[in-house]
């Protein structure tokens, strides 16, 4: 109780609650808005991650496309003179090339059945 002053007893001691009570509640009120705050920074740092992997993908579709157009618009002509300017010094090639001549060179084998009529 507060000493004798010329405020009425009653008064001085409710207020002193008051202040009490708000000096209790701030501990539980203040990690009550951490928890608040951390839940929310987390929920928009996973919305960011989703939205960056969605826009990756995004590009990367588009990458994808663009090469596949790449692929289908070139001349057929000049990227098979392209292959064989490559090839040509090449001597792995080159021994490749001269194996699959001499194999055209040899006869199929005859596989139709022969049926024996005798």
């Amino acid at each position: 109780m507060a000493d004798k002053t010329w405020v009425n007893d009653q008064i001085t001691d409710a207020i002193s609650q008051t202040n009490v009570k708000v000096l209790g509640d701030a501990p539980a009120e203040s990690m009550g808005m951490l928890y608040q705050m951390m839940a929310q920074s987390t929920g928009m740092s996973m919305q960011n991650m989703v939205s960056n992997q969605q826009h990756k993908n995004t590009i990367d579709s588009a990458v994808v496309t663009g090469a596949v157009t790449l692929l289908y618009t070139l001349d057929v002509a000049a990227e098979g003179k392209a292959t064989q300017e490559i090839l040509s010094g090449n001597p792995v090639a080159e021994t490749i090339t001269a194996l699959k001549g001499v194999l055209s060179g040899f006869e199929k084998p005859d596989t139709t059945p022969r049926y024996n009529t005798a």
